[in-house]
């Protein structure tokens, strides 16, 4: 391809060369002019210039005829620099040339083609070199130049007389590409035809630039389609290619053996010898090159051996002898033209014999219609026509050399191409007696889900990189990364939904929570009915009716939210999560943080005084447990307002490295630290209430539930203290809905249960399987009671004044209250004795 590149370069060149001969030739005129030399001579030279510029082509070939066709021919090599030729080209150049010569005379013997018209010839060299056939070919323009005599005359006045040259119609050639470039840039220009027998340029189908051209070869494009074909059908994709340095194509056909050959040129040319080929101006050189001889001592190139040349010697007999490849396309050209002439000479001169002067003033352009109609069978039996760009069709005959046991080694005809491929693959032969086709890939075909990295510099060699992560292939060589919410289907060739999860009811995970809850509901639901039964008996009255019934109902909340805290996510569910999270624990730390503060305070004043502190009336309990209450109502309510309750799917909280494992969690939105905020509140309750059971820890165990109520703040500190770490330390979880979600309600279970085993199973189980020690006993003023309490801890504090060590001295009320004794202070083992504050409503 760089020659073609580098031949079309110079082809914008060359006609400035042109328009410089033909400055040149101006001159001459004008020299000979001034010198005033005789006529005569003046004729003479200016003859020697009209009769082809023998400056130029000292040799070339004339044949007379009634009309005159050009060639062109590459009869020698390319010489060295400064040297316009080289050595003798056997068979690219004598072959060919003797082939345009064959053409000529079967068509002249022909009655049927041209009859009473005789083809002429003037075939020129090309050397092989562009710029040196570019100035050969200014002989075939030379009759289509108008020169200016006007002030050329003869001594005597006279204007002169010129040999007026031959008119040449056509041209048959060049050979290679670069050179027929060149030569169809200034034959255009003259509007004269020409068709080439070996250039295979895909430029020059051009018709814009290279209107005249025509070939009988089909160009390179069609021989690349057809090596595309083949590699396709035998499913191949990495191949080499070989080729030569020069104009690609030049010498593919000769590369196999040759098929259809022109058997009548192999006898012509086996019988051509010095004698009877003296029209061949290059036979004499042929002859020395092909036997190795030389002719004369003098005056021979051939300086490499001593024989001489008997002119006994016979080619094909003294000499290896094959039919050079381009041979048949060369007589095909020569037979295009002339049946575009007998064609052309039909319609102009239909009764005139010979050339009549219509058709000899027709041009070049009425002449190139007809070569574009022509359509005959050629030398080797196919046809010959040409497309509109002047091409020839497409014909490839497919050869594979093989080598048998059975056979003579050579190349086999295999299959052919026109506008098609038509193969034979089972006569095919491969390396080592296989039979099946075999592969040629650089690299394998990716599977699905991989993309192709390319090799740098080899466009058919690929590395295959899997997509990776939550990417999918895209094409073969880009992976891309699914959306947020997909992620690769199972062969990576596309996206699919991650599936969405929740906290299902038959989960583990939610078995033992909602377990629990249900244990605890009923747990409850038993208590609460036990106290609305028993209402107004002692146990129930001196536990505060009010306050417990309060407690009860935080404690039932607070298992209730396992089942909102498991239920499938939507706007209601996510309204009461909010609600009732935090609801339940504040509900009963209110309650409780009520209860210890009034014990608190009771015992308090009793120190100081035995006036009854103030708002210790149930209905003063009941006012500030409200209170507290309203502050957990408050906050919900203004995180209601400023971020409504909505569902959302995580994608992230459960986005494993494997795509398979990855799943949507769908759940309300709220986050780790606004549920950590919800329960604050009750937190800060817990904590609160804690802090005052720790102060009332020296209270008589026997005076209302002190005691209890600070065991059962240190054990849910305890478990909220578990909690904390549990929850915050599996945020990163991919299990981190279950764990949280779990360990959240089993947290909320446990503290209620706590609540509820310590504070009031043991009230159910008096009233229930001891109802005797349920009964009324005397009512003792406030400041008795506060009396006996105090002179109870007091004691309690020194056993080191009490008789004997003894430490067990309690305060014991076992007369009947309707007797009115007053209580005596008395050691027993074992004593159940209620003190009864201010009487509750």
């Amino acid at each position: 391809m760089k020659a073609l590149g580098s031949a079309g370069g110079s082809a914008g060149q060359r006609p400035g060369g042109g328009s410089g001969t033909m400055v040149r030739l101006g001159r001459v005129l004008r020299l000979l002019t001034l010198l005033k030399l005789p006529c005569c001579l003046l004729e003479l030279l200016l003859s020697a210039v009209a009769q082809g510029q023998e400056m130029y082509a000292p040799h070339s070939i004339r044949l007379e005829g009634d009309i005159t066709l050009g060639g062109l021919f590459p009869v020698h090599a390319k010489g060295p620099p400064g040297v316009p030729c080289g050595d003798i080209k056997k068979e690219n150049g004598i072959h060919r040339l003797e082939a345009m010569l064959y053409a000529l005379d079967q068509i002249n013997s022909d009655p049927d083609l041209l009859p009473n018209v005789t083809l002429g010839a003037r075939i020129l060299d090309t050397c092989s070199r562009d710029t040196y056939a570019l100035e050969q070919s200014l002989t075939f323009v030379q009759a289509l130049i108008q020169k200016d005599t006007s002030d050329v005359r003869c001594t005597n006045g006279e204007p002169p007389v010129f040999v007026k040259p031959e008119k040449v119609v056509g041209v048959i050639g060049a050979s290679g590409s670069s050179v027929s470039i060149m030569v169809a840039n200034i034959l255009r220009l003259f509007q004269i035809p020409q068709i080439s027998y070996a250039s295979t340029a895909p430029e020059l189908s051009d018709d814009r630039r290279y209107d005249f051209f025509s070939r009988v070869v089909p160009p390179d494009s069609f021989q690349a389609q057809a090596m595309v074909d083949i590699v396709k059908a035998l499913g191949w994709n990495y191949v080499s290619t070989l080729a030569s340095e020069g104009n690609y194509g030049e010498k593919g056909v000769e590369s196999f053996m040759q098929i259809s050959r022109e058997a009548g040129f192999d006898t012509y040319f086996t019988s051509r010898t010095l004698e009877n080929n003296r029209r061949n101006v290059w036979f004499a050189e042929y002859w020395e090159e092909n036997f190795n001889c030389k002719l004369t001592i003098s005056g021979s190139k051939k300086e490499d051996t001593d024989r001489k040349c008997t002119g006994q010697e016979r080619i094909g007999k003294d000499s290896h002898y094959e039919q050079e490849g381009k041979v048949q396309f060369v007589i095909d050209a020569v037979y295009a033209m002339a049946h575009a002439l007998h064609h052309m000479n039909k319609d102009l001169c239909a009764d005139y014999p010979g050339v009549c002067p219509e058709m000899e003033h027709a041009g070049g352009k009425k002449l190139l219609k007809y070569i574009r109609s022509v359509n005959f069978n050629g030398s080797a039996g196919t046809p010959v026509m040409f497309n509109k760009n002047g091409d020839a069709p497409g014909r490839y005959d497919i050869f594979q050399y093989h080598t048998t046991n059975t056979s003579t080694p050579g190349y086999r005809l295999i299959g052919q191409w026109t506008d098609d491929l038509q193969l034979n693959i089972d006569e095919m032969q491969w390396g080592k007696g296989v039979r099946e086709v075999p592969s040629s890939v650089c690299s394998l075909p990716c599977k699905p889900g991989e993309r192709k990295k390319m090799v740098k510099g080899m466009p058919c060699c690929w590395h295959c990189e899997l997509c990776d992560g939550y990417q999918y292939q895209a094409d073969e060589v880009t992976c891309l990364l699914c959306s947020y919410s997909e992620r690769p289907n199972e062969n990576r060739t596309g996206c699919r939904s991650i599936p969405i999860v929740k906290l299902e009811w038959h989960s583990p995970w939610a078995v033992i929570p909602v377990f629990l809850a249900m244990l605890g509901i009923i747990a409850t639901i038993f208590v609460m009915a036990t106290f609305i039964r028993y209402n107004d008996t002692p146990i129930v009255r001196a536990s505060g009716r009010e306050l417990s019934y309060v407690l009860l109902t935080g404690i039932f909340l607070c298992y209730i939210i396992t089942f909102l805290m498991i239920a499938k996510p939507n706007v209601a569910v996510c309204s009461f999560r909010r609600i009732f999270l935090g609801l339940g624990m504040c509900i009963s730390y209110a309650a409780l943080l009520t209860k210890t503060n009034r014990i608190y305070r009771i015992f308090e004043q009793g120190k100081k005084s035995v006036t009854a502190p103030r708002l210790i009336s149930p209905t003063s309990q009941l006012a500030i447990t409200s209170s507290l209450i309203s502050v957990q109502l408050l906050g919900v309510f203004i995180w209601f307002a400023v971020d409504p309750p909505n569902i959302i799917i995580d994608y992230d909280e459960q986005k494993t490295m494997n795509p398979d494992q990855a799943r949507g969690v769908l759940k309300c939105d709220i986050t780790d630290l606004q549920i950590i905020c919800s329960l604050g509140y009750s937190i800060l309750l817990m904590v609160t209430c804690t802090v005052y059971a720790i102060k009332t820890r020296g209270v008589p165990e026997n005076f209302n539930e002190a005691k209890p109520i600070g065991f059962t703040m240190y054990t849910t500190c305890i478990v909220w203290l578990a909690f904390i770490p549990i929850f915050f330390g599996t945020a990163q979880s991919a299990e981190k809905l279950y764990i949280q979600t779990t360990t959240l309600t089993i947290s909320m279970n446990l503290s209620a249960s706590v609540a509820l085993g310590m504070l009031y199973m043991p009230k159910v189980y008096i009233i229930i399987f001891h109802p005797e020690l349920n009964v009324q006993k005397r009512k003792r003023s406030f400041k008795a009671v506060v009396t006996a309490a105090t002179m109870s801890s007091r004691l309690s504090h020194k056993p080191s004044d009490r008789p004997n060590g003894e430490a067990k001295t309690e305060l014991c009320e076992n007369v009947d209250p309707n007797n009115g004794i007053p209580p005596v202070r008395k050691s027993v083992q074992k004593s159940v004795t209620w003190y009864t504050l201010p009487p509750t409503v």
